[in-house]
């Protein structure tokens, strides 16, 4: 027996879930990821094949390395993608590391004596918001897989400053079902 995406409130999305729209949107959505994984697989054996003709004679370092910090960037945004397929999410550490690796691309490709210095000054200032994001990361609690971090803290606080019998139950139906409409 197939157990229900969600349960019914009388909300007027429910009539979207009951009739399936919501699933064949996703099903389009998943094709659409699908085809983009597609090209950018054909993309980066194109890539590859660019990268080993440049290894020939005359070889130039700085292209070279050009073009295999390129081909690890469509390795990372293909990593994206097939996450985005298997959970239905976007990862922030997959998107950040390859905002990194764009940025860094950038500076080696172009030299670092040669870029003005207000764009090297915005671009480490952008780095360093990209690792403070990056190490933030960790510490905020993910909110998928029925992990709900919101219902961590609130039992926390229900151990620290217990509720009286006069107070109403806030894990009560109704308010789970309002909690749970305003995530989706």
């Amino acid at each position: 027996m197939q157990k229900p995406l969600r349960d019914k409130t009388g909300h007027w999305s429910d009539l979207l879930y009951s009739s399936g729209v919501i699933r064949i949107l996703e099903a389009i959505q998943d094709l659409i990821v699908i085809s983009l994984c597609l090209g950018l697989f054909s993309f980066m054996l194109m890539q590859l094949r660019a990268m080993v003709l440049s290894l020939l004679p005359p070889l130039e370092l700085q292209n070279v390395m050009s073009d295999i910090l390129f081909l690890l960037i469509l390795v990372e945004l293909f990593r994206l993608l097939v996450i985005y397929l298997q959970e239905h999410r976007v990862s922030i550490g997959v998107a950040v590391e390859v905002s990194i690796v764009s940025v860094l691309r950038e500076i080696i490709v172009h030299g670092i004596l040669e870029t003005p210095w207000p764009q090297v000054l915005s671009a480490c200032a952008f780095l360093l918001v990209l690792s403070v994001l990056l190490i933030v990361r960790v510490w905020i609690p993910p909110t998928f897989d029925g992990i709900d971090p919101e219902e961590k803290i609130s039992r926390r606080h229900l151990t620290r400053h217990p509720v009286d019998a006069l107070e109403p139950d806030l894990h009560s139906a109704p308010v789970a079902a309002m909690f749970d409409r305003a995530e989706r």
